[in-house]
Parts: C-alpha cells; structure tokens; sequence
C-alpha cells in the first residue's frame, strides 16, 4: 500500500499560537490555567493540556476569581469578556488573529450602519463569539439556500463576514446568491478566508487525484476536518474522518492501493504517524508526501508570556 500525505496538513499558526498559550501559560503562573471551551477542537490535544494542569471549563462561573484564565482560539463574545472583567479574572486571549480580523471587520461595517450577515454554521464557537463582537444587527446565513431567502429589503445596506474556516467554494456561491439579491453590500475578498483553510483544501483536491481512499485525521466537530472530508467525497473518492489509527476501518482500505492522508488545522502530526501504524499493521506500506506549499506564517504571544519581539506576525 502506498500513503500520500497531503503538503500542508495539520497544525495551523493560530493553532500553534493557541496551544502554546497554554503551555507558557502553566510554565509562567503554575498549575492550575482554566480555558474556557476546548482550546481547539482536538481531544488528544485538550487531553494532553490537562494533563499538564489546564482545567477546561463550559462556562466562566466555573473559574475561581483572579485565576488566570484563557479564552480559546474560536474567540468569545463581548458578554464573555466582560464577565472575565467582572470577576477580575487574568485573561489571556488565544483567540485567532484571522478570527479577531473577522470581528473588526464586522464591527467597522455594522459602525457604518450596515446590517451585517455572517456566513458560517449555527452552534459553532467561532460562530457564537463572532455574532457577540459586532454590536447592530448581525444574521446567520449557512448555505445557499438560507441566501436565497434571506428577509431583508431588497435595497437594505448589508455586509458580509465569514466564518474563517468555511470552504472557500461554498462561501463563494453565498457571496454570489447576496450580490444578485442586494444591491448595496460590500465584503472582504474571499481570499480573506483562512489562508490554512485554503491551503488544506487546495491540497486536498490534488491528493484526491492521485489516491484511492482518502482519510481526514480530525476531530468530529472540527469544521475544517469535515469540510475536508467533503471535499473528498466530492471529488469521487471514499474518505473518512478519523481521530487517531484505533478509528480506522480496515473495510475502508481493503481494495486500495494508494491511501491520501491529511489532518485538519487542529490535529498533531502525532495523530497522523498513529494512523500510518494502524495500516501498517493490515499490510506493507510504504509513505511519501505530495509536493506542496510549506507554510511559515506565525503568530505573536501576548507580551506577558515572552520576552522575545522578534517573532512574525
């Protein structure tokens, strides 16, 4: 059997950002940090958090005053902040930068007097956190056909944001249903959406040319990893999301000769490497990588947890 992983996979910056918040975070203040929500949407790496002392959290009432408390990569509403504030807790904000983009756009559209519509999915914590940043009137709209029949006046002054980790296609056919329906709308470029976003996806398109079966290492509720997932299907190939290899079906790569192998923006290479075990167990294998762009992006800590300035932005 042969394996192609997909260039690049895995860890994005501002999920490197986020984990290593925790991380210097317990090295500086000790045992225990609360984050509020999972850090990113990965179970071995929140185990891995708790592990070294992090203690994840659904709700701030949960966090004893003054603790030093983080707020994950999705980001919070205003309301949440202000609860932070409210209970003097020590707030590091792992949000993501690309995501913290999205709220001043929207906030500088809705400041303008637009009704703003965000494009992403209902119950998603980016979602939730981007909906409570932006003050004025803020719609939901997940697909092309809630587009179609949104209930705003005709010539209503309306932008669009989206949520970062959406597929670039879909938002695409969004943004064009909002352009013919209304006339006044303005909105960021979609090459704004998540430059790992793209990146996965792009490499996921080329990965299913060349592979059989394609298996998405990720977790069930990471948005990225399932739009992955999709995106194979769509472009005629079995894939699968799986966490870790004890997922792995070996139905799945029964009859294939050639396996692609990706990892959503918040899934470890370690997860990647425990699937490989998992088909080397069925059969011989044999590993290579598909050409690809070699991200170097990176994202600045709070000043508090370093002392280095040299780090990119």
């Amino acid at each position: 059997m042969r394996v192609i992983l997909a260039q690049p996979r895995g860890f994005c910056a501002g999920v490197v950002r986020a984990i290593e918040i925790v991380d210097r975070s317990l090295q500086k203040y000790g045992a225990p940090v609360y984050v509020r929500h999972e850090i990113v949407h990965n179970k071995a790496v929140v185990e891995e958090l708790k592990t070294k002392g992090a203690v994840f959290v659904d709700e701030l009432d949960q966090v004893p005053p003054h603790a030093v408390t983080i707020f994950s990569a999705h980001g919070v509403a205003r309301e949440v902040e202000a609860g932070a504030a409210a209970r003097s807790l020590h707030v590091l904000n792992a949000t993501c930068p690309l995501v913290t983009k999205v709220h001043i756009q929207g906030r500088q559209y809705a400041a303008a007097g637009r009704v703003v519509v965000l494009i992403g999915h209902a119950g998603h914590a980016e979602v939730e956190g981007t909906m409570g940043q932006i003050d004025g009137k803020v719609v939901l709209v997940q697909n092309v056909q809630e587009a179609e029949h949104l209930d705003l006046p005709p010539d209503t002054p309306i932008a669009y944001v989206t949520q970062t980790t959406l597929s670039v296609d879909d938002t695409r056919e969004v943004i064009a249903v909002l352009r013919r329906r209304f006339g006044n709308i303005v909105g960021p470029e979609v090459r704004d959406i998540c430059y790992a976003t793209q990146n996965r996806q792009r490499a996921v398109r080329e990965l299913s040319r060349q592979a059989d079966v394609l298996l998405i290492v990720g977790a069930k509720n990471s948005s990225n990893s399932n739009r992955l997932r999709e995106i194979g299907t769509e472009s005629g190939i079995p894939s699968y999301l799986l966490a870790d290899g004890n997922e792995l079906d070996p139905d799945w790569v029964r009859d294939a000769q050639v396996v692609g192998i990706t990892a959503g923006a918040s899934a470890p290479e370690a997860m990647v490497e425990h699937v490989i075990e998992a088909l080397r167990a069925l059969r011989r294998v044999t590993v290579s990588t598909m050409d690809g762009l070699e991200e170097k992006i990176e994202f600045r800590l709070p000043r508090e947890l370093t002392e280095s300035e040299g780090q990119e932005v």
